[in-house]
């Protein structure tokens, strides 16, 4: 973990709410890995007082760049900051994705994102499908979730990874009419899940219902957990959850936790 002032390189809209920031780090890109975050302090005064958490979404080179959604004050103002301005951050900070479980064993992975839980499964994505040393193939195939086909992030991104993607929307407007947690059921109906372990990331409800799923198929679950943080580095307790070995703090030992770890 460092705490450290990282030059802003580019910070711009993709589309409605959600915006693209591209950081200058290279001490934390070095020590970076999918599903950790970054704490980052919005800008120079103590309004707001407390850092945003935001999932790494791509490490290149000494760049970390980032995918989010201005959904208050604090990502307002995040939202106005400036190219060649400085952010203090600090990071890379918590438990990430235990990737790859043995790939003769489960060579098919599925990455389940519920709206903005997409932001970390590109970097995921990516280190699933590196070039291995291993003969054997990890196929990845990956579920989008949202509201609506104009919340639909990073599809060209994935797909031009090699991945497969699928899309469910709520109103129907792209792809499966209903959850990404029900089109995850028609997916493993159609292949043999006994092969396969399962990444996500979205709201509680998702993710419960992704662990009750992969319970119910024996599948390896990981999820990450969103949930609100004051420090983001475990003192101060804000933002704990109750798993099968007493409460655990998302930020510190989360955000990624085994799905038949968490009750619910």
């Amino acid at each position: 973990m460092l705490q450290v002032r990282v030059k802003i390189l580019y910070n711009k809209k993709i589309k409605g709410n959600y915006f693209y920031l591209v950081l200058r780090a290279p001490k934390i890109a070095k020590e970076s890995l999918p599903g950790q975050f970054l704490n980052i302090k919005v800008n120079d005064t103590y309004e707001p007082l407390l850092r945003r958490p935001v999932s790494i979404h791509i490490v290149k080179g000494a760049n970390i760049e980032l995918l989010y959604e201005v959904v208050g004050k604090a990502t307002e103002i995040l939202s106005r900051r400036k190219t060649g301005e400085y952010l203090d951050v600090i990071g890379p900070l918590g438990n990430g994705f235990n990737y790859p479980l043995s790939a003769i064993r489960y060579p098919l992975s599925v990455l389940v994102a519920g709206g903005m839980g997409i932001a970390p499964l590109i970097f995921l994505a990516e280190k699933l499908l590196k070039p291995r040393v291993s003969r054997h193939k990890l196929e990845v195939v990956v579920l989008i979730g949202a509201k609506t086909k104009d919340q639909i992030l990073c599809e060209k991104e994935l797909k031009n990874l090699g991945c497969e993607v699928k899309i469910a929307t709520d109103d129907g407007s792209k792809g499966f009419k209903g959850y990404a947690s029900e089109l995850l059921k028609e997916v493993l109906s159609t292949i043999d899940y006994r092969l396969s372990t399962i990444y996500a990331c979205g709201p509680k409800p998702m993710l419960k219902e992704i662990a009750k799923i992969s319970k119910k198929h024996t599948i390896p679950a990981q999820l990450s957990l969103e949930e609100h943080m004051a420090c983001g580095i475990g003192a101060c307790l804000g933002c704990v959850v109750n798993t099968k070995e007493g409460f655990k703090r998302v930020c510190k030992e989360g955000p990624v936790f085994d799905g038949d770890g968490i009750i619910w």
